[in-house]
């Protein structure tokens, strides 16, 4: 057992080995001043990252790479213009500028801005499609609301009770 002022025999070796190769310890930080700017702390995978599998996540993302997999969250997924994704998303807003391969659904509300590509099918309770946006596939704009129990599926016909007109001045 080493006390506070002795150090391990390989550490000098260690360091100097590491100052001879030149090598910089590889780590990822996000700068402070970039994250304050970023409204409530925006998690960001920038164009040089490429992920394969699956991403979840709380609040914000901006994915501005190569993601291959299933995102899942229940926060805001914002696609920048040069993401590429391939598989399905499922989030509570997504905003798409970049390329989309692959099914979106949103419990809110869905963007595909002016340059963006989306090929497959979409399901929102609110889209966004922007002129100059492609989007090859179907999409089923929801309303968002749960019927009250022991409601009906179908929508309801209401009638109130008025005499008929003749359409092109018939006898009434």
């Amino acid at each position: 057992m080493s006390s506070i002022g002795e150090e391990s025999p390989h550490s000098d070796s260690e360091d100097n080995n590491r100052l001879a190769s030149h090598e910089k310890p590889k780590t990822l930080t996000i700068n402070d001043h970039q994250k304050s700017m970023e409204h409530g702390g925006k998690d960001i995978l920038s164009s040089d990252v490429e992920i394969k599998g699956s991403i979840k996540f709380q609040k914000e993302l901006l994915i501005d790479g190569k993601v291959e997999g299933e995102i899942n969250s229940e926060g805001v997924l914002t696609i920048g213009e040069n993401a590429n994704i391939r598989g399905e998303i499922k989030a509570k807003s997504v905003t798409v500028y970049g390329k989309v391969q692959g099914n979106i659904t949103v419990a809110e509300r869905c963007e595909l801005k002016s340059k963006s590509m989306l090929q497959g099918d979409l399901k929102a309770a609110r889209l966004t499609i922007e002129d100059g946006a492609t989007f090859i596939g179907k999409s089923e704009v929801t309303t968002g609301t749960v019927p009250a129990k022991g409601a009906s599926a179908r929508p309801e016909v209401v009638r109130h009770e008025e005499p008929i007109k003749a359409a092109f001045g018939g006898r009434g």
